[in-house]
């Protein structure tokens, strides 16, 4: 799992004609669902998004979504008002679910790439609006999906000074 979180990286160009596999979509939306949730209440519904005119349509409605017009498939994660009725959890569990979906994607050698909306008024409307959306789901993420296009190197991120030991300004010693 270690070799997934340090080399998954944001894709943003794709094949835009090699489809991903059903059993892959569905393989990514089963890894969602495994992510934790406060009080496990898994308050979340998920939009696995195909089609060549929605895709190409995010671009219009999300300032960071170029690459929807290479990308094959999408995934708009949810928060189920529902099932919880706090926001701030619901974002909070739709992110565990996103980073499960990225990981489970590089895991299948697809490329991806999370577009933030939640808290994004004016996203999170005409998204909504989008897909048809019931008032009690909230969307938190979108992202995009396809077979990748290019690779990015693993940079360095590990931080050591970053890290206190018991108290803030004691150093870890690694």
């Amino acid at each position: 799992m270690i070799e997934a979180i340090l080399r998954r990286r944001s894709i943003r160009k794709y094949d835009p004609l090699r489809k991903i596999e059903k059993e892959k979509l569905s393989g990514l939306v089963c890894a969602a669902m495994y992510a934790p949730s406060a009080r496990n209440l898994r308050p979340w519904q998920f939009v696995v998004v195909t089609d060549r005119a929605l895709l190409d349509k995010i671009t219009e409605v999300h300032p960071y979504a170029a690459m929807m017009k290479e990308a094959t498939a999408a995934i708009l994660v949810c928060g189920d008002k529902a099932r919880d009725d706090n926001e701030i959890y619901l974002a909070k569990n739709g992110a565990a679910a996103t980073q499960n979906i990225l990981l489970e994607a590089w895991n299948r050698g697809l490329g991806s790439v999370w577009l933030g909306v939640f808290g994004r008024e004016e996203r999170m409307k005409a998204l909504s609006e989008m897909f048809r959306l019931p008032e009690h789901l909230v969307p938190v993420a979108l992202i995009g999906l396809g077979y990748p296009a290019e690779e990015k190197p693993v940079p360095e991120r590990f931080e050591p000074e970053l890290i206190h030991h018991n108290k803030f300004g004691k150093p870890w010693k690694t």
